[in-house]
This record gives structure tokens, sequence and C-alpha cells, in this order.
């Protein structure tokens, strides 16, 4: 409501001023949420005139109600009426200003800034307004992630090593075991045979 209040005060100053044109460098934007985008509105003061940066009121139309995004009245910017949606969110370039470009920048872009931007400049030399369209989506869903096959891993040649070497540390253990035996049973029998030599000699 103060803002409508300051803007009429703007508008009565000026009511009997000739207007000038403000355009828009770009009728519409199209962007996803969480980016950033800069709008950009351009006039042409009249010459002659003093170098007054212009009173500029910025606002985003709704259904409900008008939601302030820019306030500047007699060069200053007036931050605390800006509407809490933007609020940190909206920044102005003031050296475009100066050459009659009106540049916002808006950062980390929600869906519900989608709508149409409308702003007014009040100049010594007149008024003008204009208006683009804005449109947020939701960010893209990131693509579904498939499944990592984990291909089959193919016999070793270490393991196949390890293998072999069990094979013929088996086979060489059997053969000492035979040996083992074979020298035990000529043991045997040699005991034997002097064993039955003593009883005979007897």
């Amino acid at each position: 409501m103060i803002c409508r209040i300051l803007l009429l005060i703007i508008l009565t100053s000026h009511v009997c001023a000739a207007t000038f044109v403000v355009n828009v460098t770009q009728s519409s934007y199209q962007t996803e949420e969480n980016h950033n985008i800069t709008l950009e509105w351009t006039f042409t003061p009249k010459p002659g005139t003093s170098s007054r940066p212009p009173d500029i009121y910025c606002e985003l139309r709704t259904y409900l109600r008008p939601l302030v995004l820019f306030l500047v009245v007699n060069g200053v910017e007036m931050t605390f009426y800006h509407d809490q949606q933007f609020r940190g969110r909206v920044q102005s370039d003031r050296d475009a200003l100066r050459e009659g470009r009106l540049r916002l920048h808006m950062s980390r872009l929600r869906t519900e800034d989608s709508g149409q931007y409308w702003c007014r400049l009040d100049t010594e030399s007149g008024w003008g307004s204009a208006s683009c369209e804005v449109l947020v989506s939701a960010a893209a869903d990131l693509p579904p992630q498939t499944p990592t096959m984990i291909p089959e891993q193919e016999p070793q040649e270490t393991t196949r090593s390890y293998d072999e070497a069990g094979v013929v540390a088996a086979a060489a253990l059997l053969f000492l075991f035979f040996i083992f035996i074979l020298f035990f049973l000529i043991f045997l029998l040699r005991s034997i045979a002097k064993v039955t030599m003593v009883h005979t000699s007897s």
C-alpha cells in the first residue's frame, strides 16, 4: 500500500510532463529455477534536462497483488519496500542506468518468480513504462542411472600357477612317503635277516 502511495506521488509530479519511450530489450525470458537472469529496460532521456537519476518502480504482477521488485525515489533505492520474495536477490547496474538502461540482476530464481514484470521510469523529461514475461520452470530431474554391470573376472594366471605348484608339491610329498616306506621295509628285512642268522649260528 505504501509503495502504491509513493508511486502515486511520482505519477502526480509528472502528470503534465511529456512522455518518453521505455522499451525492453527482450520481451520474454525462459529459464530454470536456481539460475540467474538479467532483465533490461531502455530509455532515452530528453536532451538538455538535468542528469538527475529517474524514479523507478518495478513490480511482478500476480493475480492476488503486485509484488514490488525494485523501487528508487530521488536516486535512493528503497530496499525496505521490496517484497520479501525478492529481498537479497535483486541488484541494479548503476553504470548502465547512466547510459539509459535499467538492468536488474535476479539470482537464485524460483518457479514462483514467473510472471509479468512491469517497470515505470519517471524523469523531468517525462515518464514511460514497459513489461516483459518471465517463465521459470522446475529444474529437470536427473536422468535415471543405469546399474553398473560388474564384468566377470577371468581366472588369473597367478591363481593357475598356485594350483599347479600345489599339485607338484603333493606329488613330491607322495614320492617321499613311498621312499620312506621302501627304506623302512629294507631296514626291517635286514633286521629280520640278522636275527635269523644269530639263531642259526646258536
